[in-house]
């Protein structure tokens, strides 16, 4: 439920945000509730994936994206995503997620969303955890919508830019592990 009111408060925010690129970045500002944490007192590992939702919906209203979309009978959904913890976030600590997305194949979009926390240290803002999230986009009459058309709703053009090698491993087996399941059923 705390992410579901956290949901709605973005909704209402998020028009009165600076607009933001559709391939970001977007940083959209949160704090640590009681909700978010677990029996050790910092954020539950599952509460991360959650506020990438919370921050990719921000990332798609304030880019005029989710107007679009909605108006086509299309929705966003995940199909893979993977975390980096690097620090703990602790109750009603202020961080943003920093949502970009840094490339596409003909069926997918990749997005690296981080958590930051403010530093005084010379370095700058702190990263508290990474995502790497693979987003596709759906018919509601049924079907995948190609990313070309997306990036058409953004007046984008060009080749996806390259991403790193490492990524570009993960999403290559995210791509053989979903022709396997295809094959098995």
């Amino acid at each position: 439920m705390n992410l579901f009111l956290r949901l709605i408060w973005h909704f209402i925010a998020a028009r009165y945000r600076a607009p933001c690129e559709m391939m970001g970045p977007c940083i959209t500002p949160f704090r640590v509730w009681p909700s978010d944490l677990d029996l050790l007192g910092h954020v539950n590992n599952g509460v991360y994936f959650s506020m990438l939702d919370v921050a990719r919906v921000d990332l798609m209203i304030r880019s005029g994206l989710w107007r679009k979309i909605k108006e086509n009978g299309i929705y966003p959904v995940i199909a893979a995503e993977t975390m980096r913890f690097r620090r703990s976030l602790h109750l009603f600590e202020r961080f943003t997620i920093n949502t970009r997305v840094i490339g596409w194949d003909d069926k997918a979009f990749l997005l690296e969303q981080r958590f930051y926390r403010a530093s005084t240290g010379a370095k700058g803002d702190e990263i508290v955890a990474e995502g790497i999230v693979r987003a596709r986009f759906l018919k509601k009459a049924g079907g995948v919508i190609p990313p070309a058309v997306i990036l058409g709703f953004a007046q984008w053009s060009g080749p996806s830019p390259d991403v790193d090698a490492w990524i570009a491993s993960w999403n290559s087996a995210q791509n053989l592990s979903r022709d396997t399941l295809q094959t098995q059923s």
